[in-house]
C-alpha cells in the first residue's frame, strides 16, 4: 500500500548516543520495513544533523523527496532521559525545522498520484500552524485515503481543540494507557471500563477502530463491533523508544491486509516487543524474527 506519513523527524539525544527518531519518522521506517511505499513529509535544518538525517533515510531506502530544508531553524532534537524501567522522558526543543514543512506544487501532486491508501499523523508537529495547514490540505485533497492518528501526547505539545480536530479526521485512533485519561477529558468520554471507553471513542469520533497499547500487558483493540485484549510477550527491554511506532506500523499492516482482529493485535504486539528488545527507535528487524517471538511466548 501507499502511505503518506506527516510529522516530525528529529534526533533523540540520549545520555551516551543520538538516534534519528520522531514518531512519524519511526512509523515511516517500520512501515517501509514491512514492504510498503512510504512518502514521509517533514523538514530538516541546513545543519550537520539535517545532513545526517537525510543520509540515514536514503540508506534505509526511504525517499527524501518530501523533506524540506529550513535555513532559519535547526533540525529537531529531543533530550531523552530513561527511568530504571527503560521508559523514556522527553524534553522537546522548539521551534525546529519540522515545524515548517513546505511542499512544491509538483511534490504535492506527486503525493496524490496515485492517491495514498493511508495518511498517518500525530499531534506534536500539528501544534505548528504551517504543519497543521499542510496536513489539512492533504486530507482534503485525498478524501478516499484512510487516516491513522497516533495521539502520542507530549507535555505542552497539544491542546484539547487540536486533539479533537485530529481525532475527528481519523479512521483509526491509537493511544497508550497513560493517554486514556487525557482523551476521556478531551472527548467527554465517560465509559468506565477499557472496552466501554473504546466503544465510546468509536461513537464520539466516528472511527473504524481504536487501539490502546498496554506496555508489557499487550494491547486492547476495538475494530467495528469486535473487542479483544491481546497479551504481551516476555522480552528483555533495551529501551521503549520507538516501540509504539513499530506497533502502529504493524497494526496498520494487519488492518489494511484484512486480517482477523486477533491476528492484527498479536502481530502488532510481537513487532512492538521485538523493537523494545533492541536499542533505538529504528533497529533492524525482520518479520520472521517477530513471528518467532510468538513461539517463545507460547513455550
Amino acid at each position: 500500500m501507499k502511505i503518506v506519513s506527516v510529522g516530525e523527524v528529529l534526533w533523540d539525544v540520549l545520555p551516551s548516543t543520538e538516534h534519528l527518531g520522531g514518531a512519524p519518522f519511526n512509523f515511516a521506517w517500520h512501515a517501509h520495513n514491512l514492504g510498503h511505499e512510504v512518502c514521509f513529509v517533514s523538514a530538516v535544518g541546513n545543519d550537520p544533523r539535517g545532513n545526517q538525517a537525510l543520509e540515514q533515510m536514503t540508506e534505509a531506502g526511504l525517499s527524501t523527496r518530501f523533506i524540506g530544508r529550513v535555513s532559519n531553524c535547526p533540525t529537531g532534537t529531543v533530550t531523552v532521559a530513561m527511568d530504571p524501567l527503560g521508559s523514556p522522558a522527553y524534553t522537546i526543543h522548539r521551534p525546529a525545522a519540522y515545524d515548517f514543512p513546505v511542499l512544491s506544487p509538483a511534490d504535492f501532486e506527486a503525493l496524490l498520484n496515485p492517491v495514498p491508501d493511508w495518511i498517518y499523523f500525530g499531534t506534536l508537529q500539528q501544534m505548528s500552524a504551517p504543519a497543521h495547514d499542510l496536513t489539512l490540505r492533504l486530507l482534503a485533497a485525498a478524501p478516499s485515503a484512510k487516516r491513522f492518528y497516533d495521539i502520542n501526547l507530549r507535555v505542552d505539545s497539544f491542546t484539547p481543540e487540536l486533539v479533537r480536530t485530529l481525532a475527528q479526521h481519523a479512521h483509526i485512533l491509537k493511544l497508550n494507557e497513560q493517554e486514556v485519561s487525557a482523551l476521556r477529558h478531551i472527548g467527554a468520554i465517560h465509559g468506565e471500563s477499557r472496552e466501554q471507553f473504546c466503544r465510546d471513542c468509536l461513537g464520539v469520533f466516528q472511527l473504524d477502530a481504536v487501539c490502546i497499547t498496554l506496555g508489557p500487558q499487550g494491547c486492547a483493540l476495538l475494530r467495528g463491533n469486535e473487542y479483544l485484549e491481546a497479551p504481551g510477550l516476555p522480552i528483555n527491554v533495551a529501551d521503549t523508544v520507538g516501540t509504539g511506532d513499530a506497533f502502529s506500523a504493524a497494526l496498520l499492516h494487519g488492518i489494511d491486509a484484512g486480517w482477523a482482529a486477533p491476528d492484527i493485535a498479536s502481530f502488532a504486539n510481537r513487532v512492538g516487543a521485538l523493537v523494545a528488545s533492541r536499542s533505538g527507535g529504528t533497529p533492524k528487524w525482520s518479520v520472521d524474527e517477530a513471528n518467532a517471538l510468538q513461539s517463545f511466548a507460547g513455550s
